[in-house]
């Protein structure tokens, strides 16, 4: 009996280490498929600097934060598997999310540094003034951009049904920083700042932009309005709310922000005969939102309109100080511009 005990416990003991290097075969294929698989298809380029005697630990955490890699153990156990940990070059790295993570450890361990170029789009800004900003950093021309902006395709849900014009791609231009290589094509450039944009369409704003009745293009277009209105923070949530209130009246928006838009060139003040010329842009004369986004909106004025501030509030009034006040009748807002003007 001791003997046919100690021989089943050897075949279990047997059939469990078999069973374990199966595992072992198996989840080591799973790894190494791992490792030649990008986190994503976005070129969402990120600088990454190495530092002298940073370990392949340390950089794999910051890849898997700044979201290039899925796993920074996996980083660190595939540079131990290359015995590449003690070889990372210092200088510094363009990584982007659609690089495996074996192609981004073959990049540092061979110390082939990039002279990117930073980027940075302020909120607010125009097409016609991002496309200048990557003129003047050299990448691409405006002929190129104005060939990319009207007939390149992207492919991108929320530009569907949007006419194929120069204005197509206005107010998805996302402000932020980033990095470029210096033979980064204007194609690629523009590509880039569109999926900066879909990060902001998460399936939580999708479904609050249902709720709410709003079209992905419309919320971006007020979006838009509320980024050039406010200058303080605290301001955007009413300013939202207040257009909105306006477009439930079917009154029009009054947004002098769409003259300074047709004017092209901002003026410190604007007249009558401003508010009288003729464009489909201008909210004095056309009820409703303009044709498209007059600027490119950041987090902020989109997170505005997503939750706008409920009030009985009409009209809206710049301060000095750059805050502004708030009347719910034109006789208010007389008074206002009179104390304030």
């Amino acid at each position: 009996m001791r003997r046919s005990k100690r021989i089943n416990q050897l075949k279990k003991g047997l059939s469990s280490l078999v069973i374990l290097l199966a595992l072992a075969v198996v989840s080591g294929g799973v790894w190494w498929s791992w490792a030649d698989q990008p986190y994503s298809n976005q070129n969402t380029s990120e600088m990454i600097a190495i530092t002298p005697g940073m370990t392949a630990n340390q950089v794999g955490t910051e890849l898997e934060r700044r979201h290039l890699i899925r796993s920074a153990r996996a980083f660190r156990l595939l540079a131990s598997q290359l015995q590449a940990d003690s070889k990372l070059i210092a200088g510094d790295y363009l990584l982007s999310a659609d690089m495996s993570p074996k192609s981004m450890l073959t990049k540092l361990l061979s110390g082939t540094e990039v002279e990117a170029i930073r980027l940075t789009i302020p909120e607010g800004y125009t097409t016609d003034q991002i496309v200048n900003l990557l003129v003047q950093k050299g990448i691409g021309t405006k002929e190129e951009y104005a060939q990319v902006l009207a007939t390149d395709g992207f492919d991108y849900s929320f530009l569907q049904g949007i006419p194929q014009d120069s204005h197509r791609l206005d107010g998805f231009l996302f402000p932020d920083t980033y990095f470029l290589d210096k033979k980064t094509t204007p194609h690629t450039a523009i590509d880039l700042l569109l999926q900066r944009f879909q990060k902001e369409l998460t399936a939580e704003v999708q479904t609050q932009l249902q709720g709410m009745n709003l079209s992905i293009r419309d919320w971006v277009n007020l979006s838009s309005l509320v980024e050039k209105e406010a200058v303080q923070e605290t301001d955007r949530p009413i300013i939202a709310g207040v257009l909105m209130n306006r477009l439930d009246r079917k009154m029009p928006l009054q947004v002098d922000a769409t003259i300074q838009y047709i004017l092209g060139t901002p003026k410190a003040k604007l007249y009558n005969k401003d508010l009288q010329i003729e464009s489909p842009y201008n909210t004095y004369l056309h009820n409703g939102l303009p044709p498209g986004p007059i600027a490119s909106p950041g987090h902020a004025s989109l997170n505005a309109v997503l939750h706008p501030e409920k009030s009985d509030y009409l009209f809206y009034l710049a301060k000095s100080d750059g805050y502004h006040v708030f009347a719910k009748t034109f006789a208010e807002h007389l008074e206002n511009q009179k104390k304030y003007s």
